[in-house]
């Protein structure tokens, strides 16, 4: 009760979100910016999931993952911008109390989700290199939907959980939230009541949403690479770790970057330093997820190449019969 004791009881029913300053000569080049990201992310995984459902060749137990991870991206992407957007067009940067908690609640449900699918996706890859003579009959139709299924569903019970006790807050004194967005700890910061059961009962949830899914991930890594390097020819080792190259890039960057955010000490961290690494974190790890698989991937490549001849000659058949009639 001390925080609310030292702090002014007037209630606060509306948040300003400070985002990345008053500069108005800077605001429509980050309008610019991250509405030029954000139709690219999107556009880039919707592409990939199309792809997937459309083209039988791909098929499989990791393009299946892939399909649901840029579906993810996609919600993720469209949960944070285009509200960051609106901001930067109006100059309106006030987001109401339950408005705030609901971005910050789809925020815990997409980002949760992710990590459980990236475990999801390293138990495919692990399985597919550790143990290939299994992997058909190991990681099945069945197993992938109840993984994925497994990954959404968890994505959705974890943050709800926390949100039960977040919902109760009450909010007083000061309204600013240095960030872009309605992220946890900015929140809890601005409450005037007790937030240490919220916080104990967070800390335990993200440990099982988060810390966990990393450590199986970790460790099937350790195991893939371990049985790669056992490989006696180079062309075959190369041929294994490309199976799996793009994976470890999307994942060495998302928790690369959410571990500068919230595990690595910020608090001589400057705030500038944290919204961009924040950007990191949110806005270009859904980006550079397609661009990855895309440009490294030669499957996803291929059934891109004829994704485009088929539109070329159908637009070519559908002039030729215009121009018939």
């Amino acid at each position: 009760m001390e925080k609310a004791e030292g702090r002014n009881q007037t209630s606060v029913v509306e948040f300003i979100l400070l985002g990345f300053g008053n500069g108005p000569e800077l605001q429509p080049l980050l309008f610019l910016l991250f509405l030029v990201t954000y139709l690219v992310t999107v556009s880039g995984n919707l592409l990939i999931v199309v792809l997937v459902v459309a083209d039988r060749h791909l098929h499989t137990p990791m393009y299946f993952f892939l399909g649901n991870l840029s579906c993810l991206e996609t919600c993720y992407s469209s949960a944070l911008l285009p509200p960051l957007l609106a901001r930067l067009l109006t100059g309106d940067r006030t987001i109401s109390i339950s408005a705030c908690l609901v971005q910050l609640y789809f925020f815990g449900i997409l980002s949760t989700s992710e990590t459980l699918l990236l475990a999801a996706m390293s138990c495919d890859r692990y399985l597919a290199i550790c143990q290939p003579l299994r992997y058909t009959a190991l990681m099945n139709g069945r197993v992938c939907g109840q993984l994925t299924a497994g990954s959404w569903i968890g994505g959705f019970l974890i943050p709800t959980l926390a949100n039960i006790f977040l919902f109760q807050l009450k909010f007083c004194g000061s309204k600013e939230i240095d960030h872009f967005f309605c992220d946890f700890s900015p929140m809890i910061n601005l409450s005037c009541g007790d937030t240490r059961t919220l916080e104990l009962v967070t800390f335990a949830l993200a440990s099982i949403g988060t810390f966990v899914p990393c450590l199986l991930t970790l460790a099937s890594y350790v195991c893939i690479i371990s049985t790669i390097l056992r490989i006696p020819s180079a062309t075959g080792r190369q041929k294994a770790f490309s199976t799996c190259s793009s994976h470890l890039i999307v994942i060495t960057v998302f928790y690369l970057t959410m571990a500068m955010i919230y595990v690595f000490p910020t608090a001589n961290m400057p705030m500038v330093l944290h919204k961009i690494f924040s950007v990191f974190y949110t806005v270009l790890t859904p980006l550079i997820n397609p661009v990855i698989y895309c440009l490294r991937n030669k499957e996803v490549q291929e059934s891109l190449r004829k994704a485009v001849l088929k539109l070329v000659v159908f637009r070519n058949s559908y002039g030729s019969s215009k121009e018939t009639f």
